[in-house]
């Protein structure tokens, strides 16, 4: 039986990903079985989403992407990490697992009460400033923004700013979809990570209150989270294509 909280927290991230991309004027398509993409997208954002355990039409449209010779290194995020794309000319990128976080421990988040101020993201200026501290946590050194203004007027979306000193050195984004709440693009100091991840989820809350937090991590990142409450729902894999086009 099929965890009702996996499935939304699958839904909420396709959102997230289909809200990103229409930001950019390259909006994707909704099937029973998965969203897709038929654009170049953005960068470290997906073509595809399963958003139902393996099945033929999802290998069909798959198939049609590689057909329609997209730019290399487009990617299938393989939500039940099920498929096998190794024969198509994918090869896995990653491997993570979703995450969720109930109500009840949204409240127990535990915090140190650093100096850290943290607000909602409002102005064009403001979210220039969030994504180059961004691009430097994560070591992004592509010039073409990515986070662009009209995320800002969608009431859906939060994205959150922990200042220091009147300089951003921690964020976070928010999307709300169904009555659940996704956490992504998370970034802070190394030694500041688990107080700012705290932080960042209350900041949320606070905007989207009374609904559960979601998203997915690996590594280091999802024991943080496992240590800030959050359950582990299931594992994910995303593939991305390497098989020559010419």
């Amino acid at each position: 039986m099929l965890d009702t909280r996996k499935i939304g927290t699958i839904r909420n991230n396709a959102e997230w990903c289909d809200a990103f991309c229409r930001a950019h004027g390259k909006p994707g398509e909704f099937n029973t079985d998965m969203w897709l993409n038929r654009h170049p997208v953005p960068r470290f954002y997906p073509n595809v989403g399963t958003l139902v355990e393996p099945c033929q039409r999802q290998l069909d449209l798959i198939d049609e992407l590689v057909a329609s010779r997209l730019p290399p290194g487009w990617a299938v995020k393989d939500s039940f990490c099920m498929l096998d794309l190794a024969s198509r000319g994918f090869q896995v990128l990653f491997v993570a697992e979703w995450i969720y976080l109930p109500v009840s421990r949204i409240r127990n988040i535990p915090t140190s009460g650093k100096a850290t101020r943290w607000e909602v993201v409002r102005s064009h200026d403001a979210l220039s400033e969030w994504e180059s501290a961004w691009s430097r946590a994560v070591g992004d050194v592509s010039e073409g923004r990515i986070f662009v203004p009209s995320l800002l007027e969608n009431t859906k979306i939060a994205i959150v700013a922990g200042y220091r000193d009147s300089r951003i050195v921690a964020g976070a984004i928010a999307n709300c979809s169904n009555n659940i709440v996704g956490w992504s693009n998370f970034f802070a100091p190394d030694s500041e990570v688990f107080d700012c991840a705290a932080a960042s989820l209350a900041t949320i809350s606070g905007v989207f209150p009374s609904l559960p937090i979601v998203g997915y991590e690996q590594a280091y990142e999802l024991r943080n989270a496992q240590a800030l409450g959050f359950e582990a729902l299931g594992p994910l894999r995303v593939w991305t294509f390497t098989a020559s086009t010419a």
